[in-house]
């Protein structure tokens, strides 16, 4: 059967697409050189995501530039790329399949589409459900991966860094922060009130950490320990830590204020920064694998975390750190940490840090 080239390739190619992106961007550009009048593409997919309820990628004809939008809320999964459209030009949708989270495929017309474009749409649409389908569920694995691993160690995994041993050797500065108390505070609060100060702690310092360009490796029990991988000089790495410590302090302040108006004990934490070598990849048994960082400079980290209490600190910072940053940091001397062969220079913030 000779089928319009866009077919041809929904049929022959697109399921290999590297991402619905890219998918969008070259049916749009095919079906404009089938002399369709468009103005502009949306595809809205549904993904499983604690926070993100469906993913929309806007495609403009103009331009072939192709942006995203996060739908966090309720309402029709095609409402975001529906809104959009509708700014440039009268809008063609189709659901491609009859579920209420079936992707929506939407198109603006630089006109209004006469009954044969409207239809040739429609078929374009139908041919567009097996290789979304394929689409769909690698967008929803990436998702799931990136909830659970962080986007960084997400795409390790999927690139095929899967068996145990695996890894890369990688220059990064890490954070370890951890709850102060915690023990005594989790037997003397109802589980659920101690799951909503959690997570209300883990939102800080992730949040933190986000904004500045780390990842959280884990949540260890109450604590957790992000890294900062080099991508350009060590200082940028070093500098973002620091910025993203000062943050998490910041807002820890503020979650404190408003649990004492609620009657709430605060959340004392303590926060380590270090800067060295660790080696990036899978641990564990044959069958059940941890994709994580291991080596001196995560013992160091987590030791240096340990010396907040005893300090009387909430943020200590490693010598190495303090060696590629241009904050003025407080010096606390050399201290001796347990299974650390050399002394470390330990560094703390002022108060009124950046």
């Amino acid at each position: 059967m000779d089928l319009p080239a866009p077919l041809a390739w929904l049929v022959d190619e697109a399921g290999a697409s590297h991402g619905p992106e890219r998918f969008l961007a070259e049916l749009g550009g095919r079906l404009l050189a089938d002399r369709l009048p468009l103005a502009g593409g949306a595809l809205t997919l549904a993904v499983p995501h604690p926070i993100i309820a469906r993913r929309t990628w806007l495609w403009r004809a103009e331009t072939g530039a192709v942006i995203e939008a996060l739908g966090f809320g309720g309402g029709p999964l095609s409402q975001a790329g529906r809104d959009w459209l509708a700014g440039l030009g009268p809008v063609h949708e189709d659901a491609i399949g009859d579920l209420s989270d079936s992707p929506v495929l939407g198109w603006a017309g630089a006109r209004p589409f006469d009954p044969a474009e409207a239809d040739r749409l429609g078929q374009a649409a139908r041919f567009a459900a097996a290789p979304l389908a394929a689409l769909t569920a690698r967008a929803a694995l990436t998702t799931l991966l990136e909830a659970y691993l962080g986007r960084r160690s997400a795409a390790r995994v999927q690139a095929g860094a899967l068996r145990r041993g695996t890894g890369e050797t990688i220059h990064a500065a890490l954070l370890c922060a951890d709850l102060r108390d915690f023990t005594a505070l989790s037997e003397a609060t109802e589980p659920a009130a101690m799951i909503t100060a959690l997570d209300a702690w883990f939102e800080r310092v992730t949040g933190a950490v986000h904004a500045f360009g780390g990842e959280v490796l884990k949540f260890i029990g109450d604590g957790v320990l992000a890294i900062f991988p080099v991508t350009g000089a060590p200082g940028e790495a070093c500098e973002a830590a620091l910025h993203a410590v000062v943050a998490a302090r910041a807002g820890m302040v503020h979650l404190d204020a408003v649990r004492q108006a609620q009657g709430l004990p605060p959340l004392p934490f303590g926060a380590a920064l270090h800067f060295g070598e660790m080696l990036w990849g899978n641990i564990g048994a044959a069958d059940r694998l941890d994709f994580t960082a291991i080596g001196p400079a995560v013992n160091l980290v987590s030791r240096l975390e340990g010396l907040c209490k005893p300090l009387g600190r909430n943020v200590l910072i490693s010598g190495a750190i303090a060696a590629q940053v241009t904050t003025a940091l407080i010096p606390m001397g050399e201290h001796i940490m347990r299974g650390i062969a050399a002394p470390c220079a330990v560094f703390t913030l002022p108060e009124n840090a950046i």
